[in-house]
């Protein structure tokens, strides 16, 4: 039997795994409804239709998305992510840490924060750049579970 703490993590990782292995529509099919949605700096999006649209960007041939989970623990319904996103534009990829804050109920995200700090954005972009050249400069992600 699963605790509801272990439910909670697994419908996260899932989503996250859903969002690296493309399956867009599983990925969307995880929010509520009424899902919150904010990368902290940005606007906040509310909603599972704009939420949504964020997440099937990655529907397009050019773009991708990848993580790695380094941490995850969750309390009473919140579920808090410690990972390295990966962003795809082309053959370039922007790697940069984000801490992430899910809150579940019923099996579905009602909220999903993620904070990011710019600088670290900017050196994974001036790292995804120069990995174009000499691609040894970034080494591939651990992986999630698919």
């Amino acid at each position: 039997m699963t605790t509801r703490i272990q439910a909670d993590q697994d419908v996260v990782t899932r989503f996250l795994a859903d969002m690296a292995a493309g399956r867009v529509d599983a990925a969307i099919a995880a929010f509520d409804d009424d899902v919150v949605y904010t990368n902290v700096g940005l606007a906040t999006l509310r909603g599972r239709r704009r939420a949504g649209r964020v997440i099937a960007l990655l529907d397009r041939p050019a773009l991708g998305f990848d993580v790695q989970l380094t941490s995850i623990a969750a309390d009473g319904g919140t579920v808090l992510t410690e990972r390295i996103d990966e962003l795809r534009i082309g053959p370039m990829r922007i790697r940069f840490w984000v801490c992430g804050r899910f809150d579940v109920s019923d099996g579905r995200i009602t909220l999903w924060r993620d904070y990011f700090d710019n600088v670290d954005v900017l050196k994974g972009l001036a790292r995804g750049v120069v990995a174009l050249a000499i691609p040894a400069v970034q080494r591939p992600l651990a992986p999630i579970e698919r």
